[in-house]
């Protein structure tokens, strides 16, 4: 008979902190259809939900980022990509960047983000490394109702902050836009200059591609456009 998992609410956290400064550069892969700095609204239909989006008690909208580029595409282009024998690459399929974009943003103010970057991190949730290291809707499930009881338990903070899974010693993060309203422009302030518009475009593709070199990893050129 399978053990069934505690609500997690069971538990007391003793979250510990990290605070993004003001004027803190991020980065972020998104929906071409979605602002730079606009988060994504909760979606009960959504096909896909990830980590740590909200749930139809907790219905936040959430924005996922990175501190750095190459985090940003790995964490999202990565995922389940294994190295191919014949060129000893990670090939990303074209679909995965069709209609994306990548936009740097900066913090327009001090943010407060429940850290997941170390293993005393973890158990002060009463957790450890499969929560940020498994895949899947199952698991996915489960870390969503984790992060929902984070909420609870630290009402003051506007996200959590974790060490990524494909590019070690980098952060990833994802803010809570319920916990982020104020003044009129947002808690982001989007950077264009840096941006990659169109990652499926030819331009983007290359951009995109110099950036993952290091992690040996490349979107394919689509056969037909």
């Amino acid at each position: 008979m399978r053990e069934q998992t505690p609500s997690p609410s069971v538990y007391r956290f003793r979250p510990h902190w990290e605070v993004l400064p003001a004027g803190t550069q991020l980065w972020r892969l998104h929906a071409s259809r979605f602002a730079a700095g606009q988060f994504k609204p909760f979606d009960p239909d959504d096909p896909a939900p990830g980590r740590f989006h909200g749930t139809p008690e907790d219905p936040y909208p959430c924005l996922y980022a990175a501190t750095d580029p190459e985090t940003a595409l790995a964490e999202t282009l990565l995922r389940s990509v294994r190295f191919d024998p014949a060129t000893s690459m990670r090939l990303i399929p074209w679909a995965s960047v069709r209609g994306r974009s990548l936009n740097a943003v900066r913090t327009r103010r001090e943010l407060r983000l429940v850290s997941l970057c170390s293993g005393a991190a973890l158990a002060a949730v009463c957790q450890d490394h499969l929560l940020l290291e498994n895949e899947g809707p199952e698991h996915y499930a489960r870390t969503r109702r984790w992060a929902r009881e984070i909420r609870a338990q630290a009402p003051d903070a506007a996200g959590l902050v974790w060490g990524s899974k494909r590019n070690p010693s980098r952060r990833a993060l994802v803010l809570f836009g319920d916990r982020l309203a104020g003044p009129a422009g947002g808690p982001l302030e989007a950077l264009p200059y840096r941006s990659i518009a169109d990652l499926g475009s030819p331009d983007g593709i290359k951009e995109a591609n110099q950036l993952l070199e290091p992690l040996r990893s490349a979107i394919r050129e689509p056969l037909h456009r």
